[in-house]
């Protein structure tokens, strides 16, 4: 995850992060490439595509606050904004 310009999360899936950040900095994705300000603020490894597309899927559609406590650990702050308690067993990096 991404913090743009310091007030908007970018979400996204990549299998090699040091290549996608680049893209990133180097304004070669269509919605970061209008931020100055690219903060690399939160990611997972997961076992396949597949598990990366679903979880990718899942945090785009959390709401700012959500995407503010994982970034921050504050884990009782989503587990209180969460509708699952099963997010915890995802591992970070």
């Amino acid at each position: 995850m991404l913090l743009c310009d310091k007030k908007t999360f970018y979400v996204g899936i990549t299998d090699n992060l040091e290549r996608r950040l680049a893209q990133h900095k180097n304004r070669e994705s269509f919605f970061t490439k209008k931020f100055s300000c690219l903060e690399l603020v939160y990611g997972e490894q997961h076992q396949d595509r597949s598990s990366a597309e679903s979880r990718e899927k899942q945090i785009k559609g959390w709401s700012v606050a959500k995407k503010k406590a994982i970034v921050e650990n504050r884990k009782q702050d989503l587990i209180r904004l969460s509708k699952s308690h099963e997010l915890f067993d995802k591992p970070s990096m």
